[in-house]
């Protein structure tokens, strides 16, 4: 059996990223993450890679603004499969430490 790094990698961020909803340290829709990066809760913001020209632009100047980290991930559909909804382009992690790890786990 071959497994892919890049399916294990794929499946610890979506966990962890499941784990932090479960905590309520998540916050998902465009709208309620951007009001949390304003009000300086966001402490990283995950986009979808497929995610429109306008919202990404939006959302990265926002985070520039605020001094909020962001990352990418590949799907709307893996990062609302991961927080237990549906498709979601944009993701906030309200925690400190998970929002650590997130960066690590997706940076490698």
């Amino acid at each position: 059996m071959v497994v892919k790094i890049n399916s294990i990698k794929k499946e610890k961020w979506m966990s962890l990223l499941g784990l932090a909803t479960r905590a309520r340290k998540t916050v998902s829709g465009e709208e309620l993450v951007v009001k949390e990066i304003q009000q300086s809760r966001a402490k990283l913001v995950i986009i979808s890679k497929d995610a429109s020209s306008n919202t990404t632009k939006k959302l990265q100047d926002k985070c520039n603004f605020y001094n909020v980290p962001y990352l990418y991930v590949e799907s709307r559909e893996q990062l609302g499969h991961a927080i237990g909804k549906e498709a979601r382009v944009v993701v906030a992690l309200t925690d400190e430490g998970f929002a650590k790890k997130m960066a690590s786990m997706l940076d490698e």
